[in-house]
């Protein structure tokens, strides 16, 4: 059936019987009520009602759409009921949505917001591609960078990583530690393959040290990471991933112009609902300990 909204408006004009009364159900003109019958009885090819001086009586046809009709507006009324029930508690899924680079940190509060809500299933997208609140590819994004400017969201700052260059103990032990940026000559870098790579600390990289001394190199961030820890050369990560990681020298202090605010994005119509509320809280709690490092 190609419109819901003619055969919702004939069902109506069946249960009350008049014109007049199916549009004050539905809160329409009497007008747009006559044209969605004629509309509907021309594309089924039937006559739906007998038209009389006292108002519309079905016809057999009409009766058939009636029961249909009476099924369908019932099944979508427990529907509406059962979405409604959710915003109530804390079920279904729940959407979260960042940078791939960031899962070291969100994986473990997803993990344990969801032992405490056991009816919860959780996804977890990650990606460049900017998923699309407004049409509900997520309840929650964590974004880094400019606040975000889409309308209809709810922006709030969240957390800015502390990221510096570290050094595995083995590579120490081969390379020996710099004592500072100028003392950088001789030493090999982890760093992105891409040379175009927006993050700002590979920027600054590739304008301190010779393209040479970048001697691994990769696109997936979770591969540089591995490769500092296994000694392949100096790179960038945040305090927390080290701390996780261990093994790994801090070689020169975080400075600010290496890292990009992080932001808590939700659209509107999601904000206050009881899940997305829920978790909120619960995922600024777990960063408070993220601020000691």
């Amino acid at each position: 059936m190609e419109s819901w909204d003619e055969v919702r408006t004939a069902f109506h004009v069946a249960r009350v019987g008049t014109v007049s009364g199916a549009a004050d159900a539905l809160g329409v003109h009497h007008a747009t009520v006559i044209r969605h019958i004629d509309s509907l009885e021309e594309r089924l090819g039937v006559k739906l009602f007998q038209r009389h001086a006292r108002g519309y009586t079905t016809t057999e046809a009409g009766q058939d759409l009636l029961r249909v009709a009476q099924a369908t507006d019932e099944q979508f009324n427990q529907l509406s009921g059962r979405i409604k029930g959710r915003g109530n508690d804390v079920s279904g899924e729940l959407v979260v949505t960042s940078l791939g680079g960031l899962s070291h940190a969100l994986v473990p509060v997803l993990a344990a917001f969801q032992r405490d809500y056991p009816d919860l299933i959780v996804r977890y997208l990650t990606g460049e591609r900017l998923f699309r609140l407004e049409y509900g590819e997520a309840h929650v994004a964590i974004r880094a960078g400019a606040a975000p400017d889409q309308p209809d969201n709810v922006v709030q700052p969240f957390f800015r990583q502390a990221i510096t260059l570290y050094a595995a103990d083995s590579y120490i032990a081969r390379h020996g530690l710099p004592k500072s940026v100028d003392d950088f000559q001789g030493h090999v870098f982890v760093g992105a393959d891409d040379p175009n790579s927006r993050a700002p600390f590979h920027k600054w990289l590739r304008d301190t040290v010779p393209d040479s001394a970048i001697t691994f190199r990769s696109g997936d961030v979770y591969a540089q990471r591995y490769a500092v820890a296994q000694g392949a050369g100096i790179g960038f990560m945040s305090r927390l991933q080290a701390q996780e990681i261990g093994g790994l020298t801090e070689v020169v202090p975080p400075r600010d112009e290496w890292s990009a605010p992080l932001w808590i994005v939700t659209h509107m119509d999601l904000h206050r609902t009881t899940k997305v509320q829920a978790f909120l809280k619960f995922l600024k709690s777990r960063a408070e300990d993220w601020d000691t490092l």
